[in-house]
């Protein structure tokens, strides 16, 4: 990364690596993590949000074609979600905020992660899927904000899907991937229209989230992430939201 020496560099992508790891084994690919991994270590807004998408697409996809296979996702349950949300997630992508206005945004949206990820895990039982009507609108609105942010939509529609009992947690696992995969390719596609600047040291992130992105994954499949673990990821967060607050 341009503004980092190498020592730096590399517990960036220590940093990169575990929040991967995490993140994947709850089906999510981790954009809200590298986000607060980038924040806490001075990197430029302006090349967060790219960067942010890329590692998501990767590490996204791996996890969904794990799940997937694996047969936990819902195809039904999720296309109405991605409809409403793709065309908005490009829209958002193509938004340039001011460095402010986007540092308090990802702020606010890294406290939403850590929220979802300091709760304990349980298992609810399911009740009928949601109506098209309420399906499209939500997800136009999740799409927006994660064309904007850079987070691609999943730390948003899990704790949906859970707390309004549409699916249980390996289903909600592999909509979330699938979800935050097709928003994630939409911002990056919208944000191309308008300029784009990638690090130099982006190869390097994007190896380090894949290796994490692999041991989450397995994690993903197997089991769910160990709740201490997901906790402790949610205490970062909310350090690197306080951060970004402060400093925006």
């Amino acid at each position: 990364m341009e503004s980092l020496d190498p020592t730096l560099f590399l517990w960036l992508l220590v940093a990169i690596a575990a929040a991967a790891a995490l993140y994947s084994s709850v089906g999510h690919g981790g954009a809200s993590g590298y986000l607060a991994a980038m924040a806490l270590f001075g990197v430029s807004a302006a090349l967060m949000k790219p960067s942010a998408l890329v590692m998501n697409i990767a590490v996204s996809g791996l996890v969904f074609v794990r799940l997937w296979r694996a047969g936990f996702f819902d195809a039904r349950l999720f296309w109405p979600f991605a409809l409403g949300s793709i065309p908005l997630a490009f829209i958002g992508g193509a938004i340039h905020l001011h460095e402010r206005a986007y540092q308090y945004l990802v702020a606010v949206a890294l406290l939403v992660a850590a929220w979802r990820l300091l709760l304990t895990s349980h298992e609810p039982p399911t009740r009928e899927a949601p109506r098209l009507g309420i399906a499209l609108p939500v997800g136009a609105g999740l799409g927006f904000v994660s064309g904007l942010t850079g987070v691609g939509g999943g730390i948003f529609l899990s704790p949906l899907l859970l707390f309004l009992r549409w699916a249980n947690m390996r289903t909600t696992t592999a909509i979330s991937a699938a979800f935050i995969l097709v928003n994630s390719v939409a911002g990056i596609a919208g944000l191309v229209t308008t300029g784009i600047t990638l690090p130099h040291g982006l190869p390097w992130m994007l190896l380090a989230a894949l290796g994490g992105a692999i041991v989450g994954s397995e994690l993903a499949v197997r089991r769910l992430a160990p709740v201490r673990l997901r906790q402790l990821l949610g205490v970062v967060l909310v350090i690197a939201a306080i951060k970004m607050f402060l400093t925006a």
